[in-house]
C-alpha cells in the first residue's frame, strides 16, 4: 500500500479573523504537504437557487494522522476539496482515507 502513495497532497486548516461586524472571515493556511494516493470517483451536476452546480469527488488514502477534520480542506492539482468524511481504513491507525469533494 505505501508504493501507491504517489500523489503530493497539502490539507489546509481554515484561519479565521474577526470582521468588525460580528462575523469572520475565513483563509486557509497551508498546514502539511503528504503522499497520497488518489482516485477520482466522477462527479454529477445538480441545481441549486436555479444554478447549474458540477461536483467531482475524489476517495485519498493518506498515512494515518490523528490531526486531520473534516472542517479541513485538501489542495491536490491546484484545485481545492472539501473533506466530507474520513476514516480509518483498515481499524489499525496505518492509513486515512478522506472523501473529498470540490465545485466545479
Amino acid at each position: 500500500m505505501i508504493g501507491e502513495l504517489r500523489e503530493r497532497v497539502t490539507l489546509q486548516s481554515p484561519l479565521r479573523t474577526a470582521d468588525g461586524a460580528g462575523g469572520a472571515n475565513i483563509s486557509w493556511g497551508e498546514d502539511l504537504s503528504v503522499w497520497a494516493k488518489v482516485e477520482q470517483l466522477g462527479g454529477d451536476e445538480s441545481v441549486s437557487a436555479d444554478r447549474l452546480a458540477a461536483h467531482a469527488r475524489l476517495r485519498v488514502t493518506i498515512r494515518y494522522r490523528k490531526d486531520v477534520a473534516t472542517e479541513m480542506r485538501l489542495l491536490w492539482r491546484l484545485r481545492a476539496y472539501g473533506i466530507r468524511a474520513l476514516r480509518d481504513a483498515d481499524g489499525d491507525k496505518r492509513f486515512l482515507v478522506l472523501d473529498c469533494e470540490a465545485r466545479v
